[in-house]
């Protein structure tokens, strides 16, 4: 039987990061990510976020690309958020993701990080935040 284990975090900004995702829409809104992952049958082992992005930690199945599965999880969760009327307007994810594999013994700081986004953000932006994460791929 074939096995593999490979950790995805990503990274996605709402449209032109606007901040809609106030705290209660953001813990809607990441549950509902986390439904729809399982129905899928994709293990989105932690999703998490701030007011005008998501991350989410997932591992990558044998049958599936990081494309397609942020397609998924990207188109369902805009369509879901537009239909529920929590927000005023029409939400859109930006088309771009950040997306980086992550070392099964790196997991728990990973988890970790994406746990403390609102403590993080009160330090630090977004995009100051993409340089960061960046940096750490080159």
């Amino acid at each position: 039987m074939s096995w593999s284990e490979i950790w995805i975090h990503a990274v996605f900004a709402t449209k032109n990061r606007y901040p809609y995702l106030y705290r209660d829409i953001r813990v809607q809104l990441f549950n509902h990510m986390k439904e729809v992952a399982d129905n899928h049958r994709i293990h989105a082992a932690f999703i998490n976020g701030y007011s005008d992005h998501c991350h989410v930690l997932f591992s990558l199945d044998k049958k599936r690309t990081i494309t397609e599965i942020m397609k998924l999880v990207k188109g369902e969760s805009s369509f879901w958020l537009n239909k529920s009327g929590l927000i005023n307007g029409a939400f859109r994810w930006q088309n771009d993701y950040w997306a980086s594999s992550v070392s099964p013994m790196l997991l728990p700081r990973v988890r970790n990080y994406i746990a403390n986004q609102e403590l993080h953000h009160s330090k630090i932006d977004f995009t100051k935040e993409l340089e960061i994460l960046s940096f750490f791929n080159r």
